[in-house]
Order: C-alpha cells, then structure tokens, then sequence
C-alpha cells in the first residue's frame, strides 16, 4: 500500500495531467514547451510606472520619516554588498549601500537583469540612502527606500530599458527621472499594501446553513456556508480551510459599497471578486476581477431578497474606496469555491487572475479533503472517540496555507505575469 504522502503526490501529478492546460500555459502553449521571453519596452523620458505620485497608496506609499544614524529606525537598514553591483558612494561613507531589505532585494533582482540584458554590464547605484539632506523634503531616500541607478557603462541610450527593468524586478515606483539616471522606490517595511494577499478583514459575516451569521475569523471545519454555483443558484458550501489566516493584521482593503440593494464588502487588492458582463441583465456569475480592478458603475452579485427567498441578483458600484483595518486578515477556502461576505458573493482565490483556473488547481485539495472526511469516522470508531466532533472544534493554523504556497510557486513559471496580481505575488512570495 502507498504512504499518505505518495497517494497524495501520485493524486496531484494525476490530475496535473488531466487538468485543462490553460491552467499552465497561454494558447498553443504546453508544459512541455519553452516560454517565449516576454517583449520589454523601454520607458519613455519622464515616464512613470505606476501611472500616480510616488508616495501614494497605488505606489511606493506615504513618507514615514528621516532616518539617521543615531534614531531607532536606523535598524530598519541593511547594507548592501552585491558584488554585481557598483555603488558611487561619493561621500565615502557607505551611505549608498545601506537600504530597506525590500529596497534591497528589488535592487539584487534587477542586478541579475541588467547581466541578462547586457553582458559585461553591471547595474551601478548612484544616490541612495541620504543622510545629508541634500534631496527634496520627504524624500524616500532618507529612509532608505529609493535608490537612483544607471548602467555601469553610463550609456544613456540603455536607460529606458533599465527603467522598464526595474519595474520588472518589482520596484514599486520607477521614475526615468532624468537623462543621467532612473529612479526608484519601494513601499515601507510594514507596508500594508506591501503585505496584501486575498483576504477579509475578521469581523465580515457569512450566513450559516442552520441560520444565523458567523464571523469569518470564527469559521470551523465543519461549518456549511452559503455559496453560489456557476449558474447563480444560492447553495450551502462546507468550509474546507483558510488559504490565509493572521489574526493580528492590520491591511488595506477595498470597501465596495453598491447601491439598491445597498451592501458593503472589505477585500484586499489581490482577492477575486464576480463582476457581471457591462450589458444585459445577466444574473449568473461570470468573469472575476481583481478587487483593486473594480470600478464604480460595474456591477457585482449579492444576496437579495425577492419573494421571500434570497437569489442572487447583480447591484451597481456606487463607491469604491480604501480603508485601513486592524481587524485580521481571512482568506477562507469553501467546496465550492465561491462565498457570500456580507451578502457579497466573491471568489475564495486571490492573486491569479482566473476563478476558474484556481478552482481547478484546488481540485486534488478538496479531493483529499473529501477522503480524509470519509476516514475520520472510522478513526473515531476504532478510538471510541468523536473524531469528526474533535475535529470541528479544531483551530485552522494561521499563516498562508501549504497547499496555496505550492501552488504558487508551481504556477510562477507557467503562468504569464499579467496574470499575477503584483501585490499578492509579492505577499505570497514572502510567506
């Protein structure tokens, strides 16, 4: 007979055969075949990546303050000493090479980059952290946030490309600021974009098969949630576990707020929400879009009551706003893979960029939870004990769950990066 462990890899290889190849690859694209490289265009002069201001939420995020040598915060820096990179330092004092570690591995990351895209040339950092005030007021150099880089053959011409490489290495904010160097930058350490998944926050409700609400920090293996299927029809789900679970988050989240009927959902930027096509009445479930994709005048799906039973029926986008929580963050993980917070009906996936593709990947999970479901009584009866009741009571393990980590890391090599949310790519990557 087969170890638990080998059932479960045989089962996953299985299925990654018989799944619908879009889950790994784009058109006309196999497992078994070589990505073509994706096409980069250098960034124009005086182009900016994200399209908004530097220090707002949609980029590197709000100044926090000057560093010195001699405060608290100073530990927050690391010092750099990539040999593939040629720090100026023109104040010899290694003030270049100190930075955030975020800050840090961005810059590490395009170092490889610009070796691929030139050989024999090295990234090379001009200005970074600045403890000598000579950059403007609330500059993220004085927090080691922002570096300003050239090519180590000072080629302007290769500025442009390094640019586009620098977004591409995951700055989050690239500047080609001016004809002698790129500049860039990165959220803060504590961050709560930087450490956005695809979550709720812990006090949003979901509605019980056996009546009444429960709040999603509260869920239990166990617990029947209402769901929808793929034609729209309401149903009862069992909640199988949380992809993401920390109790004392704090993050930014999405507040969504329709109007007739008028409901109101917190999600993070990354988490996946059903959208309804912008023509016609359709009342069924189709495409889902990124919580951060949303716009007022769209429409999404809520519970409503009409004749006496809910149905789920598409509500417009009145207002779409941000809204910082210190209320945890729950990603929870149903059958079905759907679920209604607070009358809301959303995917339970987040960061790739397809409902159905994620569901997919989740197939072997659910399988074995099925299977292990169907075992636990007869564990319960040869130890004379109420194993499925043991279970129920059970906490789910906080953190990002096992099986979504695999996943990713699986599905970063297939799969375009268009097809990735940035923000929840960057938080699972650092689970």
């Amino acid at each position: 007979m087969l170890l638990p462990a080998a059932r479960c890899l045989l089962l996953l290889l299985s299925y990654s055969m018989l799944a619908r190849p879009g889950l790994a690859c784009g058109p006309g694209r196999g497992f078994g075949k070589r990505r073509h490289p994706k096409k980069l265009t250098p960034l124009a002069y005086k182009q900016f990546i994200p399209n908004v201001a530097e220090k707002t939420l949609g980029a590197s995020g709000r100044y926090e303050g000057k560093i010195s040598r001699n405060s608290e915060r100073f530990k927050e820096l690391t010092p750099n000493y990539n040999p593939d990179i040629i720090f100026k330092d023109e104040e010899n004092t290694g003030a270049d090479r100190l930075m955030t570690q975020r800050c840090k591995d961005k810059l590490n990351a395009l170092a490889i980059s610009v070796m691929n895209q030139w050989p024999g040339v090295k990234l090379r950092v001009t200005e970074g952290w600045d403890e000598d005030g000579h950059h403007s007021e609330e500059s993220l150099h004085y927090e080691g946030r922002a570096v300003d880089i050239t090519t180590s053959d000072r080629d302007r011409s290769k500025y442009g490309m390094l640019a586009r490489l620098a977004v591409e290495a995951g700055f989050d904010w690239v500047y080609y600021e001016s004809k002698a160097h790129v500049h860039c930058s990165v959220k803060a350490e504590n961050s709560v974009v930087a450490k956005s998944g695809g979550c709720f926050p812990g006090w949003a409700t979901v509605r019980l098969e056996q009546g009444g609400t429960k709040r999603v920090r509260d869920l239990r293996p166990g617990d029947r949630v209402l769901a929808a299927d793929e034609q729209g029809r309401l149903l009862y789900s069992d909640f199988l576990a949380f992809l993401d679970r920390d109790d004392g988050a704090t993050k930014l989240f999405y507040e969504i707020e329709t109007r007739e009927p008028r409901e109101r959902l917190l999600l993070t930027a990354a988490h996946l929400l059903f959208v309804a096509p912008p023509n016609g009445t359709a009342r069924t479930p189709a495409g889902a879009s990124f919580a951060s994709s949303v716009r007022p005048g769209q429409r999404v799906y809520v519970a409503a009551e009409r004749g006496g039973a809910p149905r789920l029926l598409p509500a417009t986008v009145h207002r779409v706003g941000l809204r910082e929580e210190a209320a945890g963050a729950y990603a929870p993980l149903t059958a079905q893979g759907t679920i209604l917070i607070d009358r809301v009906l959303a995917s339970c996936y987040a960061v790739i960029a397809e409902h159905g593709w994620a569901h997919r990947a989740f197939a072997p999970f659910r399988l074995g939870h099925a299977l292990l479901g169907t075992l636990a009584p007869a564990r319960a009866d040869h130890h004379g004990g109420d194993g499925g009741a043991e279970a129920e009571a059970r906490a789910p393990g906080a953190g990002v769950h096992w099986y979504s980590r695999l996943l990713y890391r699986l599905g970063t090599w297939p799969l375009d990066s268009d097809a990735l949310h940035p923000l929840g790519m960057a938080a699972t990557a650092a689970s």
